[in-house]
């Protein structure tokens, strides 16, 4: 198995206190990863870690087995996009917000083909952001960080904010794009529905701590192995999850 990204030892601290505790994890070339696990497990500081928005105490992060602490943070994020978890748009127009990103890299896109993309039609470009609705914001996020054409897409609880109607367009949307344009998408979510639905493959987080790595099937089924061992079915992973 080729690993566009791969995680190895990721620790990272705040006042003294631990958030990652020597996570280590891998991302599939092509395949869509959710990162799971109970609330306050570091999920989201993975991501950001990954991503260079915080620099970890030790370890290292491989794109392509090259360290990303060796790469300037700015050419990292314009090969590994970032989605959050609530969209935050910049600009007076939609086309604005997509291209805000591409600009500062001294470059440009097409924010028509990009709103189509993402399913919204090209017309949307010419409006004010915020008269969209959360989800249409959300898909704006995504069209921003399709424009530096990135070869990973990291996406933080993207539809944690979103109706269930909003949330499965979204979803689909994903499967969509990581199918059409073989990307690399590693996902955290909360949602056990949604993870059956969208991932290849499943990382498990708690307290900070890596408890395994599986294949969606190994994953919901209790087949495979955990960090730890537990190969039974509704093992350590489901422990895990409810603690």
């Amino acid at each position: 198995m080729g690993f566009k990204i791969r995680i190895s030892g990721l620790r990272y601290a705040v006042g003294g206190v631990e958030i990652l505790k020597g996570v280590s994890a891998g991302a599939p070339e092509g395949k869509i990863t959710c990162v799971v696990g109970p609330s306050g497990a570091g999920k989201s500081t993975l991501l950001r870690a990954v991503n260079r928005l915080i620099e970890p105490a030790a370890g290292e992060v491989y794109l392509d087995g090259f360290p990303t602490s060796e790469m300037d943070p700015l050419v990292l994020r314009r090969r590994v996009g970032m989605v959050f978890q609530l969209p935050a748009l910049f600009g007076e127009s939609v086309e604005d917000a997509i291209l805000y990103g591409v600009r500062l890299a001294g470059k440009d896109a097409d924010a028509g083909r990009l709103l189509e993309m993402v399913g919204l039609d090209a017309s949307f470009g010419s409006r004010d952001p915020q008269t969209l609705s959360v989800g249409q914001q959300q898909r704006v996020s995504i069209a921003r960080a399709l424009a530096l054409e990135p070869e990973v897409l990291l996406m933080d609880e993207p539809t944690s904010a979103l109706d269930e109607a909003a949330r499965r367009r979204i979803e689909e949307l994903i499967g969509e794009l990581n199918a059409r344009l073989d990307l690399t998408i590693v996902l955290v979510s909360h949602a056990l529905d949604q993870v059956e639905r969208v991932a290849d493959r499943v990382v498990l987080l708690a307290a900070g701590r890596s408890e395994g790595e599986w294949s969606k099937e190994e994953f919901f089924s209790g087949e495979g192995e955990s960090r730890r061992g537990d190969s039974s079915p509704g093992g350590c992973r489901w422990r895990v999850w409810r603690r």
